[in-house]
């Protein structure tokens, strides 16, 4: 009898942790994060999924404004210290988008890699 309990536990560990990793897989592929803070981005290189559109949160954890801007991804916004901005992204073709900190020019520039 404890040998059935032991399978059936070891059967719905197994489950869980298939379903877990499958959320978590969907969840990245539903959004990413950008944080500024320390004068940089972070992560500086974001790798994406080709072919699916995107949500991408910014996150200002610094103490002076930002502007979080891409010419290649046609964006520009301005994030307020202590705010998070939401950037809704299409579908991208494989390649490297370049984003950067308008307001500050010694800041390194990122990439949205599209894989």
């Amino acid at each position: 009898m404890s040998d059935t309990r032991s399978k059936s536990s070891i059967n719905s560990l197994v489950l869980f942790v298939v379903l877990a990793v499958a959320a978590t897989t969907y969840a990245g592929n539903q959004g990413a994060e950008l944080r500024f803070e320390n004068h940089q981005f972070t992560p500086q290189t974001l790798a994406v999924p080709a072919g699916e559109p995107f949500i991408l949160k910014v996150v200002n954890s610094s103490k002076e404004t930002i502007e979080f801007e891409s010419f290649k991804l046609n964006r520009e916004k301005a994030v307020s210290p202590g705010e998070t901005i939401t950037v809704r992204l299409p579908a991208l073709s494989p390649g490297n988008y370049d984003f950067y900190d308008d307001f500050h020019q010694d800041v390194p520039e990122g990439a949205i890699v599209a894989k």
